[in-house]
């Protein structure tokens, strides 16, 4: 019901407003046009791309996206990993002091027995355990990439190591240390 005052619906009424099909044929045509034009315009604006084009179009960017971000997670894990191993690098680099100050208490014979020969052994079996390994023993042969040659003695052809000043230390497969030596020929 219309309010005869205002001209507007009472506030108790529902007003429809659904479109409602044209009543004569000439509006019914005008329709029908409107919704060709329409749907030749959404072609114009898809480039006149017919449907299966526009499909596999689609599908494509989508692989694409796909492969982006697999190669994102990929990355990322990469990444993570690399992180965790540059961290046990830096605490193994910061322990490499002590565990040269337990190597010459065990050479003077302070590691013999007692509290510090197990936390040496402790400490040393941890570090094991993250795939930190010692090198350079007298009588190895000389390597320029992992030793540091501090005096040379002799010109043989394959040197070996005589004294050890400071021992290497590598860390799974990468170098964190050289070995401090001197370097002789073999006997």
């Amino acid at each position: 019901m219309t309010n005869p005052e205002t001209g507007s619906p009472e506030p108790d009424e529902v007003v429809d407003e659904t479109v409602q099909a044209p009543a004569d044929e000439a509006a019914a045509d005008t329709v029908e046009e409107g919704a060709a034009d329409a749907e030749t315009a959404a072609e114009d604006a898809a480039g006149s791309v017919p449907a299966d084009a526009q499909v596999t179009e689609l599908t494509e960017a989508l692989q694409r996206e796909r492969a982006q971000f697999a190669n994102f997670r990929r990355r990322s894990a990469e990444e993570a990993l690399q992180s965790v191993a540059r961290g046990k690098q830096v605490l193994v680099e910061k322990l490499l002091p002590i565990l040269d100050d337990l190597d010459r208490a065990r050479e003077h014979g302070d590691l013999e027995d007692g509290p510090l020969r197990v936390l040496a052994d402790k400490l040393g079996d941890v570090l094991a355990g993250e795939q930190l390994v010692k090198f350079g023993e007298p009588g190895d042969v000389f390597d320029a990439e992992i030793h540091e040659a501090i005096q040379h003695e002799g010109s043989g052809d394959t040197p070996v190591l005589g004294l050890v000043y400071r021992a290497g230390y590598r860390l799974g497969d990468k170098v964190i240390r050289t070995a401090m030596v001197t370097v002789t020929d073999p006997a």
